[in-house]
């Protein structure tokens, strides 16, 4: 069975879960982003799951303190990564912000990238979505529409999958 690991990026609200959702209609995928681990830390010390800019902001910044510090990030997307080569699913979207990182998972996991796109939307309270434009897409998709975006995630599927 061909697996392919997806680096999928864009603007809170862009539409990445949806199109992820509507991917799962054509093969069995897994949606991960690389800053569950941090989330699961900000609950433990107060954090609500708002998607404010100051939350934004708060989980940006405490992904990079963990990065400095143990690499927590990227060691739990490989042990998801991990899970996935050993599963039954297709295709596995691991959410990935920055560029840096970006490149070190296309690397690592041998991963193509996409970027989702919706005119309108551009949230940029904090370095992580600031950087969201800055990295040479494999695919990039704009989001005008529920059908159209469906339709994409259809193409899409079948052409990593050929």
């Amino acid at each position: 069975m061909k697996k392919v690991i997806v680096i999928i990026n864009g603007y809170g609200g862009s539409g990445k879960d949806t199109f992820i959702s509507f991917a799962n209609k054509y093969a069995k995928v897994i949606n991960y982003s690389s800053i569950d681990k941090v989330k699961e830390i900000a609950r433990l010390i107060g954090w609500n799951g708002d998607k404010t800019n100051e939350s934004r902001k708060f989980l940006s910044d405490l992904k990079t303190l963990t990065t400095e510090f143990c690499d927590m990030s990227f060691k739990d997307t490989i042990e998801h990564v991990e899970n996935f080569m050993n599963s039954d699913a297709e295709v596995m979207f691991i959410h990935v912000r920055e560029p840096e990182n970006i490149k070190r998972c296309v690397k690592k996991f041998n991963a193509i990238t996409l970027l989702i796109k919706k005119d309108g939307v551009k949230i940029i309270s904090n370095s992580s979505d600031a950087s969201v434009e800055n990295y040479n897409y494999d695919y990039i998709i704009n989001n005008t529409t529920l059908d159209n975006l469906e339709n994409e995630a259809k193409n899409f599927v079948q052409k990593i999958l050929e």
